[in-house]
């Protein structure tokens, strides 16, 4: 990435196979930069996304440390990093286990800090650093999501540091914080979309593509002064 360009030469996307990550890796690759993505259990769809792209999946678990900053070494110079891969836990704190707990700051909260770190290293001056996050940082209507909720309040924190940390070499990170998206996980038309709408100012879910748009923007020169922020978009869930 230069502050000169809009297309960035190379991006890696962790959890890039379906829903939120899919659209990022889309989007990218029609602005005509080399993707590559991870995915842990979508096989297919990770291979079926790379044929239709032009990019490159790798299998890997973020919880695996080892491998994630091994992985992001071997790539050499990264223009642009998304972390994207995420978990969803919820159930009563009192029941749920702690083994899933922590999986959950293992790949939400760890996973995004070392790839950040790890990436910045071999990063060219002007680069970009996403995480993404979610509304549910800002507002937690609902309860049996505290563990969640947490994972992604960290990531505020973590982009205001960590700009101050890499802003003398001109790299931006940020943090994009949707709200409900039609994914597979989430569709649009799915048993809870009235009760999630009806914290919303714009009452529809939030498309993939529009996610997406965002990270693109975050990653062009249009946002060189845009560092250590939060992005929401959750057509109005958190205001």
């Amino acid at each position: 990435m230069s502050s000169s360009t809009n297309k960035p030469s190379k991006v890696l996307v962790l959890g890039g196979s379906r829903g939120i990550g899919a659209a990022i890796v889309r989007r990218f690759a029609a602005q005509g930069a080399h993707v590559t993505f991870t995915y842990v259990n979508s096989r297919e769809s990770a291979e079926k996304l790379a044929a239709q792209t032009g990019s490159k999946a790798l299998h890997l678990d973020s919880a695996d440390r080892t491998a994630l900053i091994s992985t992001i070494e071997s790539l050499g110079a990264i223009d642009v990093l998304v972390a994207n891969a995420g978990v969803l836990r919820t159930g009563n704190p009192l029941e749920i286990s702690p083994v899933e707990i922590d999986y959950l700051f293992q790949v939400n909260i760890n996973a995004s800090y070392h790839a950040a770190v790890s990436a910045a290293k071999n990063m060219p001056d002007n680069g970009r650093i996403v995480l993404i996050g979610s509304t549910n940082a800002d507002r937690i209507p609902m309860g049996n999501a505290s563990a969640y909720a947490a994972s992604k309040s960290a990531l505020q924190g973590m982009v205001k540091g960590l700009a101050r940390d890499f802003g003398e070499r001109g790299i931006t990170v940020n943090v994009v914080q949707p709200g409900p998206t039609d994914t597979d996980m989430n569709p649009a038309n799915g048993p809870r979309k009235d009760f999630m709408h009806s914290f919303m100012a714009i009452k529809r879910h939030v498309k993939d593509e529009e996610v997406a748009a965002m990270v693109a923007w975050l990653a062009s020169a249009e946002a060189n002064m845009v560092t250590g922020a939060a992005l929401t978009v959750d057509g109005g869930f958190a205001a």
